[in-house]
């Protein structure tokens, strides 16, 4: 892999959904956290949270009820494996080893990007969700050694 330009740590600065019908939401919330990472080996790992995401009322997690299981669940996404770029169809292949949402375990996730200095913006393809589809679209800045790059 080498001069690979996605090598290393990635802040996220901005996650929304852009739906089928044209609206726009924002499925971590306007305040989402999240960080990629993309090694020189071929490996990478992506985790996306919701800031406002709601504590359990216990700090024993297995005690947690349906619905604030829910709410954890839905706001966060975290996945990691191996990756390979496509620079002529610009798209990096995310094949998965392990992921919250265990349908996408073994398979490929791609993602279309867009690299403009320090900012990188991935896209996916259209998907399901919530009975439509929608596109989503996350920006990231890479973060200097400074940062704890």
């Amino acid at each position: 892999m080498q001069n690979n330009r996605l090598v290393g740590t990635w802040k996220l600065l901005s996650c929304e959904a852009r739906l089928a019908d044209g609206r726009i939401t924002f499925p971590f919330g306007k305040r989402a956290l999240g960080r990629a990472t993309y090694d020189a080996a071929g490996n990478m790992a992506v985790q996306i949270m919701n800031q406002d995401r709601p504590r359990f009322a216990s700090e024993d997690k297995s005690l947690g009820d349906p619905e604030e299981m829910r709410s954890a669940l839905s706001g966060y996404e975290a996945y990691f494996g191996r990756y390979r770029i496509d620079e002529k169809g610009q798209t990096v292949l995310h094949t998965l080893e392990g992921a919250l949402f265990p349908n996408w375990v073994g398979g490929t996730q791609t993602r279309f990007f867009r690299l403009e200095g320090n900012r990188l913006e991935l896209r996916t393809p259209e998907m399901p969700y919530s009975g439509t589809k929608l596109t989503a679209v996350l920006v990231w800045e890479r973060l200097g050694e400074s940062e704890g790059a």
